[in-house]
């Protein structure tokens, strides 16, 4: 948490609530979750891709094996990353920032924050999870809920 506050300063951060009316607007916005893909499948924000924050940096870049073209082309679009909380997110702008990207955002809050403004949530299979549903998988009393599905 020290070196995500060390370089939180230095990331813009846009809040789910600013980002949903830009995202209506249907101005272009590149959206990565860079969470695990396990992770994604349980719950991840409708049209975005999965970079896993692991692998960010070869996939940002052309002539790797990791490379995701649609994000190694985008330095000069917005590009919002997305993860549970705001905080790996905010580690990852930086890197990206540093890499030449000139319109990254990092999601602050998160997932949670995006869940608790109650704007639609998908599971693997493309359904729209319902607000609770989604509450449980985000409520770290519960142990191991990220590795099961959502549904019964």
């Amino acid at each position: 948490m020290e070196l995500v506050e060390e370089v939180r300063p230095l990331v813009q951060e846009i809040l789910p609530w600013d980002l949903a009316p830009e995202l209506r607007s249907g101005q272009p916005i590149l959206l990565v979750d860079i969470r695990e893909p396990y992770e994604f499948d349980v719950v991840h924000v409708p049209d975005s891709l999965n970079v896993p924050r692991g692998i960010v940096e070869q996939a940002s870049e052309m002539g790797y094996e990791e490379t995701v073209e649609r994000l190694a082309k985008a330095r000069d679009d917005q590009v919002i990353l997305i993860c549970r909380s705001g905080h790996r997110s905010v580690l990852t702008a930086h890197v990206l920032q540093l890499m030449g990207f000139r319109h990254v955002r990092s999601l602050r809050l998160g997932l949670r924050g995006w869940n608790d403004f109650e704007l639609p949530l998908l599971d693997a299979q493309g359904q729209v999870i319902d607000t609770d549903e989604a509450d449980r998988y985000f409520n770290p009393r519960q142990p191991n809920v990220g590795d099961a599905p959502l549904r019964s």
